[in-house]
């Protein structure tokens, strides 16, 4: 097998896909299927849930077994080689944390993102001195900085592309990281934010999920993924633990301010500063 590049988001897709292939158009147990390939079941389930790397040679091969029509093999077969091309995230960054690539193409090609951000603006929405300020108080070197600003305003380039809402907790829009001026013109780039069509509600109540910030991430045809920020890295979670995070996406979805509330509490805020 060699060597595997880590999975992206083009591997759950392509898994989703080779998954219903075979639930569909074979009668083939995942057992069954793995033994016919000479794969142990646990990597034909892993390549099947996208944790791991699939490459055109493990389509093309999986889609023999199954007995899969020319013309849709061929046509699976060249859409895993093109999905193969790199992006940007799939090289090396100074200063970057190893994980954002991971992170990067999953938001490439989900169809919703939602934050929850519990002391700091969440990265997609933020600007250039806030970040850095954060960044800066976070320990991150000064050479690195503007790297990292780079690969974050880079991401953010996917948000006119998916629907994204942010839950945020109101002491986040307090915290001054760059200064002061630096918080007024983040607040303002919120207030914008609703402008393009961003859904942010702030959240005011105390509850447990103040433990840590998240990322959900959904896609068109393959399941969701939640992304959780640690102190250096992060960890992506998959599965039943995700039911879990859309459970609590959904209480603060019932407790959060109304859009209009929230941004009615932003602007009063942004006009004390």
């Amino acid at each position: 097998m060699g060597q595997r590049r880590t999975p992206q988001a083009r591997d759950r897709t392509l898994g989703a896909q080779l998954r219903a292939i075979r639930q569909e158009q074979t009668t083939l147990s995942l057992e069954a299927a793995a033994s016919v390939i000479g794969w142990s079941a646990a990597t034909l389930s892993r390549t099947e849930n996208g944790k791991r790397h699939v490459s055109s040679e493990d389509v093309a091969a999986l889609l023999a077994v199954y007995g899969v029509p020319a013309a849709q093999r061929d046509e699976l077969v060249e859409n895993a080689r093109a999905a193969s091309q790199s992006g940007w995230w799939s090289r090396p960054l100074p200063g970057v944390l190893p994980d954002l690539g991971t992170l990067a193409s999953y938001e490439s090609t989900a169809r919703a993102l939602t934050n929850w951000s519990v002391m700091v603006i969440p990265g997609l929405l933020q600007t250039h001195d806030y970040a850095v300020g954060y960044m800066l108080a976070d320990g991150a070197e000064m050479r690195d900085v503007e790297t990292r600003w780079m690969a974050r305003l880079r991401r953010q380039q996917v948000l006119p592309k998916v629907d994204y809402a942010a839950f945020i907790y109101e002491g986040a829009l307090r915290v001054p990281f760059g200064g002061i001026e630096s918080l007024r013109e983040q607040l303002g780039h919120l207030l914008d934010s609703y402008t393009r069509g961003h859904t942010i509600r702030v959240v005011r109540q105390a509850h447990a999920t103040l433990l840590h910030s998240w990322l959900l991430i959904e896609f068109p045809r393959a399941s969701p993924v939640i992304h959780v920020e640690l102190l250096r890295s992060g960890v992506f979670l998959h599965d039943a633990e995700v039911r879990h995070y859309e459970d609590v996406r959904d209480k603060l979805a019932r407790v959060a301010l109304s859009g209009a509330e929230s941004r009615s509490m932003i602007e009063r805020l942004r006009e004390r500063l």
